[in-house]
């Protein structure tokens, strides 16, 4: 293979200036039914380095992590841990040999509590035949203590935050002496306080010489966490970075293999707003999550929804599309006041919702992409008209349609759809909108857990649903999204709108400011 690995910043690699690699991968390679998934990748991790680990989705990253997990058994290459020949293959061996695993969906038994979790599979101490709790927690509640957990270690999971549980897990890892801890996207669910609680700890443990390899989509974190970064693409390692030789952009220029659109590139659309609106929330409220929600969407306008998280926006969404029931106001679509009992009724009348949670709430998992992409819409695609009987070649047909136009990655549209990428299942979700006459797309969190690229293709997605006429409201926790993708943005502070902004008005800055302040500290004041 010839090597095409670019030094992206300036001199050499951390790997060529520090002696004595820990773990060292020699041309690792793997194939998944024809494709590549590695290409003979060599890559090094030190002990105490915060390693960044980016690339798209189907770049390689997972099948490489689960090739050290002991998961996957490469079918070429070899990796050696401290100078020893590491057995491919085995979980064991990987705990054996300090590595330790924290993934997005943290794998934890809810009705167990934090101490147990952390015990799980590892040897207890045990006297008179039952297992003595007090010796064999030593050691766990020392790596709680070292990682700051302040609550009883006996507490449920499930009674614990996202935060407490990561803390659990990065715990669970110390009391096993792991060197290394990789994290997959370990920030995706996190405040913005439990996300500098993490990124404090992540760096003390990198100088008590745990090395940690860094896995996320969030550009800004790898570059300000990471001493060294690794990029893959296709399966094959395009740079390497030290911390500071590279900029966001040039990061995203590696990743995706050219540039992107960024908010200063963003033009905002020119949308007609006479007339009636396309959409509207008119004081809309249910408990203490939405209190007096009011706006209008037009007709090829995508509408950005602010706020921190608890602040309302996913709420109002599940109220518009008639998951959950309103106690007070209205919804109206072109001038109609709604009455929606439930999710049938909403789609009747052309609103769809895209789930802030696509895999549980979006997806069926155990079916096919056709399946998933057809399911909202079945009627145009019966075999005989009149009878509940739906051609399966009309739909792989569809599907096929549908996997074109979006540019979905998949190996068939016959294949499961948990088998792709979330960037695909995300665009998948979408596509289950198209061409049905939907009037109205509510997307929540649209590019949570994907790639720089996936997320570019999916704004285009959006972007090119409003130019056809369909009415867009988007929910995001990112700020830059929202600033990038939205022609005008509402903020939510607590239930409540806090601030319309347009034009330049939509910086990040604005919309945080906003999501900070309620209408008593604006002055009743929503600009």
């Amino acid at each position: 293979m010839v090597n095409n690995t670019a030094e992206i910043g300036p001199g050499a690699s951390a790997a060529t200036r520090v002696p004595g690699h820990w773990i060292e991968i020699r041309g690792l390679a793997k194939h998944f039914a024809g494709e590549v998934a590695l290409d003979h990748v060599d890559l090094d991790i030190m002990r105490g380095e915060v390693h960044g680990l980016v690339g798209a989705n189907g770049a390689g990253k997972s099948t490489l992590i689960r090739c050290l997990a002991g998961v996957t058994v490469a079918d070429a290459g070899r990796i050696t841990i401290g100078g020893e020949e590491y057995r491919q293959g085995s979980p064991q061996a990987a705990e054996k040999a300090g590595l330790a695993f924290i993934h997005q969906e943290l794998n934890l038994v809810p009705h167990f509590s934090a101490l147990e979790n952390m015990l799980l599979g590892a040897p207890k101490a045990k006297r008179l035949g039952l297992i003595d709790w007090k010796r064999s927690g030593a050691g766990a509640r020392a790596a709680a203590e070292k990682v700051g957990i302040r609550f009883p270690l006996e507490t449920k999971v499930s009674e614990l935050g996202i935060g407490e549980r990561w803390l659990v897990m990065i715990g669970k890892a110390l009391a096993r002496d792991a060197s290394m801890i990789a994290m997959d996207e370990p920030t995706a669910s996190l405040s913005a306080a439990e996300t500098e609680h993490l990124f404090a700890l992540i760096r003390e443990l990198a100088r008590s010489g745990v090395a940690i390899l860094y896995v996320s989509h969030r550009l800004d974190e790898v570059l300000d966490l990471s001493d060294r970064i690794t990029v893959l693409r296709d399966g094959e390692i395009v740079g390497r970075t030290l911390r500071g030789s590279l900029d966001k952009k040039g990061l995203i220029r590696a990743i995706v293999g050219h540039d992107v659109q960024t908010r200063e590139d963003r033009k905002r659309a020119d949308v007609a707003r006479s007339g009636l609106p396309l959409f509207s929330a008119r004081n809309v409220a249910r408990g203490s999550a939405v209190k007096d929600v009011s706006f209008d969407l037009w007709r090829g306008e995508i509408l950005g929804l602010g706020g921190l998280i608890g602040a309302g926006r996913t709420e109002t969404a599940r109220l518009a599309f008639g998951v959950d029931r309103l106690e007070a106001g209205h919804f109206e679509l072109e001038g109609e006041r709604l009455a929606i009992r439930g999710e049938s009724d909403a789609i009747a009348r052309g609103i769809a919702l895209v789930p802030e949670e696509r895999r549980s709430q979006g997806l069926m998992l155990d079916q096919s992409v056709a399946f998933n992409i057809t399911i909202a819409a079945l009627k145009p695609l019966r075999s005989i008209a009149g009878l509940p009987i739906v051609s399966s070649g009309k739909v792989r047909a569809e599907a096929g349609r549908m996997v074109r136009r979006l540019s979905i990655k998949t190996p068939g549209v016959g294949a499961r759809i948990s088998g792709l990428s979330g960037g695909n299942q995300q665009k998948a979700l979408i596509a289950r909108w198209l061409g049905h006459g939907m009037k109205v797309l509510i997307v929540d969190e649209p590019s949570r857990g994907v790639d720089i690229g996936a997320r570019e293709e999916i704004h285009d997605a959006i972007r090119d649903l409003a130019r056809a006429g369909v009415g867009i409201i988007v929910i995001s926790s990112d700020v830059e999204e929202l600033a990038l993708v939205a022609d005008r943005v509402v903020v939510l502070h607590e239930g409540r709108v806090t601030g319309e902004l347009t034009g330049d008005d939509i910086t990040e800055a604005r919309i945080v400011e906003l999501s900070y302040l309620d209408r008593g500290e604006l002055g009743g004041e929503g600009t």
